[in-house]
C-alpha cells in the first residue's frame, strides 16, 4: 500500500494525499514515495496543487527510530540533506501550491506546508515543531521559512518551546493564510486550490519568481528582474487571451487555458 496518493483533476489541479496511517509518520519509505511524488509533478505540471493528508493528524512527527539509525553527524548530515530536498522541491514548483492543514500538524509536515505557497487550516489544527524534545533543531526549512513569515523571535519562541499553536494564532502572525471552518473543510480547501488551478498557470509561476528574487535580494534584485519577467508573459496565450477579454467583455471574464 502506498503512503501517498497523486490524483489529478480534469481542471488542472493535482492532488497529493499523505495517508500513513495512524500517525502520518515521516519516514524512509514515506521520503522515498515524497521524491518520487514531486518527480512526477515535475515531469508534469498540473496549474495547481493541494497538499492534504488523511487521518485524525495531520502527522505526528518523524519516526524518531530513523534518527536512531544514524551511527555519526556525516550520515545525519546525509539524511537531513535528503529530507531537506523535499521541501525544496516543492518550493521550487512552477505553479500555485496549498497546503491544507485539517488537525495537528507537526514538524516534518508543517516544514511541507511552510514550503508551500499557501497554508490554509481548519479552526481545530494546531502546529508545533517540536524536536527539541529529543535534542534536535528542525532540519527541513521550518525554522527559517517560519522566520521569513513571522519574524525570527517567533521562529526563536515556536522552536524553543516547542509548544503547540492553534491556527488562529499562526493566521495572526501571517503564517496561516485562511482559517476555514472544520466543518466542511476538506471541500473548502480543495476549492481554493481548485481556483488557483483555473488562473493563469504562467503568471503565476511569474509571481513566484519575482518574490523568489525578493526573498534573495529584497525589493532591490527583485526590480532588477521584475520587467523581464513580466515582459516574457506576452509570449503566453493567456495573456493575450485576457487582454481581448477585457477589452471585448469588461475585467473578470476571461478563462485562462494554462498555456
Amino acid at each position: 500500500m502506498h503512503l501517498l496518493r497523486l490524483d489529478r483533476d480534469p481542471t488542472g489541479l493535482a492532488v497529493l494525499t499523505i495517508d500513513a496511517p495512524p500517525l502520518n509518520l515521516y519516514t524512509a519509505r514515506l521520503q522515498d514515495e515524497f521524491a518520487e511524488a514531486i518527480g512526477l509533478l515535475e515531469a508534469r505540471p498540473p496549474r495547481a496543487a493541494l497538499l492534504r493528508a488523511e487521518g485524525k493528524v495531520v502527522s505526528g512527527g518523524v519516526d524518531v527510530s530513523l534518527f536512531d539509525e544514524q551511527s555519526d553527524a556525516d550520515q545525519a548530515k546525509h539524511l537531513f540533506d535528503q529530507m531537506l530536498d523535499v521541501p525544496e522541491r516543492i518550493a521550487a514548483l512552477p505553479f500555485p501550491t496549498v497546503f491544507a492543514a485539517h488537525a495537528l500538524c507537526l514538524t516534518w509536515t508543517f516544514e511541507v506546508a511552510l514550503a508551500c505557497d499557501l497554508l490554509v487550516a481548519s479552526e481545530k489544527a494546531q502546529f508545533g515543531l517540536v524536536e527539541n524534545v529529543i535534542g534536535l533543531t528542525p532540519t527541513m526549512g521550518g525554522t527559517q521559512r517560519l522566520a521569513a513569515r513571522a519574524g525570527v523571535a517567533r521562529a526563536k519562541e515556536f522552536v524553543f518551546t516547542g509548544d503547540r499553536y492553534p491556527a488562529a494564532t499562526l493566521h495572526e502572525w501571517g503564517v496561516v493564510n485562511r482559517v476555514l471552518p472544520q466543518a466542511g473543510f476538506d471541500e473548502a480547501a480543495r476549492a481554493f486550490a481548485a481556483r488557483l488551478a483555473t488562473g493563469p498557470t504562467r503568471a503565476h509561476a511569474a509571481t513566484k519568481q519575482v518574490l523568489a528574487h525578493y526573498e534573495h535580494g529584497g525589493v532591490a534584485e527583485a526590480n532588477q528582474h521584475v520587467t523581464r519577467i513580466a515582459a516574457d508573459l506576452f509570449e503566453t496565450e493567456d495573456l493575450r487571451t485576457g487582454i481581448r477579454s477585457f477589452l471585448t467583455d469588461g475585467p473578470g471574464k476571461a478563462t485562462f487555458g494554462g498555456g
